[in-house]
């Protein structure tokens, strides 16, 4: 280094950290708002859905389409809506996201009849695509790329993990203490209070005027997603060698093939190929989905191991997640700092580490006896490195863009992370109810269950480690992230 690079660093090192305004934190505090709720809305139901199958007469057969009808739209439908709020106003499209989610939710909150319940439901998919890219766009073209964009990012992954661990926490109490239908009418007032706050607080954020929309590359990305998320829901039931597993599975495929042959010619692209190629955007994406995908199922493979092998309550196990939401919230708070010292890359590949140790240390301590406070501490530091690479995900998937492709790029890291939460558990339940039916025979149920767990748990930690080094090889140092190791520290209060 030169000594007038050094002079720069050093300059650069001892400036004061900018300061948010007013104006820009009571953006940035609703921005979270919306997140915290819209996490929150992922898990509400989760430990509802038997209780909701027995109040409005569902099968058996078709409870599992209470969490399906929203995971098929929520993925399907994210990116497109990013490119119709970059279109036609990103307020615009968050305002009405919001206002679809209050009076979905109120529609689930009232349903009699199980098609009302899925109606809801679908209404809640779509109101989530097309809030959750508007918003994060709304973020990123709020604060400039730097360390206030950096930290604001950070609380954003900071509410994301928070708000789903708090929305499983309370929707077993309020399901417990209430009933199942305030797991969707909480979501009407704090909804209703965000969007008579958009238009006083958001200024209208959209692309440069001349876009059109890519329609048979948004008709042929939404039914791909959706069949390929469908035939992953279903694999844990019909098995991965069901014909119609493979179908959709074939089909969804085929069509995001399609989508990516369209998207080369398309004069006005739903996501620019240039964004695609880009290895920051790439390979962010892909550490993005490995580390949402695999932590959605160590939630499911703990609440299975805590309640079918060590016996807790339903809410008790709710409550023991209340402390991985604590160290989850942790990492968002310093994931900013780490990033701004090392780089996003490094903040993503030190998150992923840390975040199988998590699975790691469960496969190697589950047994009928463990103990609670073991679990616990290795599950904290396991949501700790999470939070810390979904944030550093987050920076190195949208950095380095001009504004106008703020959305697109937002756009596939929200479907990035919508596709995640809805493969994750059918991917990891797959593995470990095998193992389960394999033992049925000759084990009692504790002791399948955390055979299934720990054989899970195993894979889970190798994905994420395998994804690690994949990313070391091919993810170099790029100007982008050099750029994020000259920023100076940001402190993590006001």
């Amino acid at each position: 280094m030169s000594v007038l690079d050094e002079q720069a660093a050093a300059d650069r090192t001892s400036a004061p950290p900018p300061r948010m305004s007013k104006r820009q934190r009571a953006v940035l505090l609703l921005l979270l708002g919306s997140t915290f709720l819209l996490a929150a809305d992922l898990s509400l139901l989760n430990v509802a859905i038997p209780l909701i199958g027995d109040g409005l007469g569902f099968t058996v057969g078709n409870l599992q389409w209470i969490a399906t009808a929203f995971a098929l739209t929520a993925a399907g439908l994210t990116l497109l809506f990013g490119r119709v709020a970059d279109l036609f106003g990103r307020r615009r499209v968050f305002a009405g996201g919001m206002l679809l989610l209050v009076l979905s939710s109120l529609l689930g909150g009232v349903a009699q009849e199980p098609w009302v319940l899925i109606a809801a439901r679908v209404g809640q998919g779509v109101a989530t695509a097309m809030s959750t890219p508007a918003a994060l766009a709304l973020l990123t073209t709020s604060f400039p790329e730097g360390p206030l964009r950096a930290k604001a990012l950070g609380a954003n992954g900071a509410m994301v993990s928070a708000g789903f661990t708090v929305g499983a926490v309370v929707g077993g109490v309020l399901t417990d203490l209430l009933s199942w239908r305030w797991a969707f009418l909480i979501n009407v007032p704090v909804g209703a209070v965000i969007a008579l706050l958009v238009p006083v607080l958001l200024t209208e954020s959209k692309a440069a005027a001349g876009g059109r929309m890519d329609v048979p590359g948004a008709v042929t990305v939404t039914l791909g997603l959706g069949g390929a998320v469908y035939g992953i829901s279903r694999a844990g039931d019909l098995g991965w060698t069901s014909p119609a597993v493979l179908g959709c599975l074939g089909a969804g495929l085929l069509l995001l093939v399609v989508f990516w042959r369209i998207e080369l010619r398309a004069a006005h692209p739903l996501a620019s190929v240039g964004i695609l190629r880009k290895p920051t955007v790439r390979w962010g994406n892909i550490g993005g989905f490995a580390t949402i995908t695999m932590q959605t199922a160590v939630i499911f493979l703990v609440t299975l191991y805590l309640q079918e092998v060590l016996g807790y309550s339903p809410m008790a196990t709710g409550l023991a997640f209340a402390v991985i939401g604590v160290a989850a919230f942790l990492g968002g708070m310093a994931a900013p700092r780490l990033i701004h010292r090392f780089g996003s890359r490094a903040g993503l590949l030190t998150g992923m580490l840390l975040q199988a140790a998590g699975p790691t240390g469960l496969f190697l301590t589950a047994a009928e006896d463990s103990s609670i406070a073991v679990t616990l501490a290795i599950l904290a530091v396991g949501a700790f490195g999470h939070v810390t690479a979904v944030v550093s995900y987050m920076v190195t998937a949208t950095s380095g863009l001009p504004d106008a492709e703020q959305g697109l790029a937002t756009g596939l890291a929200t479907m990035t992370q919508q596709v995640a939460l809805a493969v994750g558990i059918p991917l990891m339940s797959s593995l470990a109810t095998g193992r389960m039916h394999a033992l049925e025979a000759t084990h009692t149920t504790a002791q399948s269950v955390l055979a299934g767990v720990r054989i899970a748990m195993a894979a889970d930690a190798v994905i994420v480690l395998a994804t690690v080094i994949l990313i070391t090889v091919f993810l170099r140092r790029t100007p982008a992230a050099n750029a994020n190791d000259a920023l100076p520290p940001v402190p993590l209060t006001h």
